[in-house]
């Protein structure tokens, strides 16, 4: 099970993100990104946080820790704002924090470079978890002590939100050609990455990865007959893509080299150029 805190202090909303986070201290004197069961995204937005982040970590990705945060509205009374307000008072209990990365400052992908092998082992694990909001329009990413983090998962594993079609979005294509990374990024390194990460997703490590979520968040999915049925469900799809993700990646395509003028138009511009250079020596002769 992942470390359970109480929440000591609500401090402010990050209205970065669109459930709107909260930064909250706890009793074990952490600071944490609190994102909160009450938020337009619901619970499946924080078992994607806990699958995608603790199998991103077993897999040697850099993922801030996560623990379980108890909450009491009360403690944010104080807080001004009527939206974040009803937010609060809707998030009573188990929430999900994630530790907080002091001074660390939002990747963009043209002030800082990445590895090729590092760009292919994160967008082959995009791949495999579905995450749709790693953009270059919103990276997701932080650097911190001068290395790559990941985070923000919740939009991830976008099958959890249709059941019924989820096993059959094993053998859909990852377009990551408005990934954050795609600059850095070769179909070489993808491939590379799956040849040094798929093997490492299997059955056993799935289900140890979402065995963390806890059990109120699995309650009551229809189709199912309890949480471990649907941890069952998530293992199966996830071990589904590991092996064959990486075939349907689809990466930006390489700028085309400028295409040769047309021997029309090398005509015409060497027509002009002499035309320019007759004209020219009329002037000088005339000044002499």
């Amino acid at each position: 099970m992942l470390p359970e805190v109480i929440v000591t202090r609500y401090v402010t909303p990050l209205r970065e993100g669109g459930s709107v986070p909260g930064l909250v201290e706890a009793d074990d004197l952490g600071t944490y990104v609190a994102k909160f069961t009450g938020a337009a995204q619901g619970r499946k937005a924080l078992i994607a946080e806990i699958v995608c982040g603790e199998l991103a970590r077993r897999l040697d990705l850099r993922v801030p820790d996560l623990v379980r945060l108890q909450f009491d509205p009360v403690i944010a009374l104080g807080e001004p704002d009527a939206e974040v307000q009803d937010l609060l008072k809707a998030s009573g209990g188990l929430n999900l924090g994630m530790d907080f990365l002091p001074g660390s400052v939002g990747f963009d992908p043209l002030a800082f470079g990445v590895e090729a092998a590092e760009a292919g082992r994160i967008i082959w694990f995009d791949a495999l978890t579905n995450n749709v909001d790693r953009s270059w329009r919103n990276p997701n990413m932080l650097v911190w002590h001068r290395e790559l983090w990941l985070i923000d998962h919740g939009a991830a594993l976008i099958w959890h939100h249709n059941w019924p079609g989820a096993r059959g979005s094993a053998p859909r294509p990852y377009d990551a050609t408005d990934h954050a990374l795609s600059r850095f990024v070769t179909p070489t390194a993808v491939v590379d990455a799956a040849a040094e990460l798929a093997p490492r997703v299997t059955r056993e490590l799935l289900a140890e990865v979402v065995a963390l979520v806890p059990d109120e968040w699995l309650l009551e999915e229809p189709g199912f007959d309890g949480p471990d049925d649907v941890r069952g469900a998530y293992v199966d799809v996830l071990a589904d893509r590991a092996a064959t993700v990486h075939e349907r990646v689809t990466l930006s395509a390489p700028p085309r080299e400028a295409a040769a003028p047309p021997e029309w138009l090398k005509v015409w511009v060497t027509g002009k150029a002499a035309e320019a250079k007759g004209a020219e020596g009329a002037v000088d002769g005339g000044a002499r």
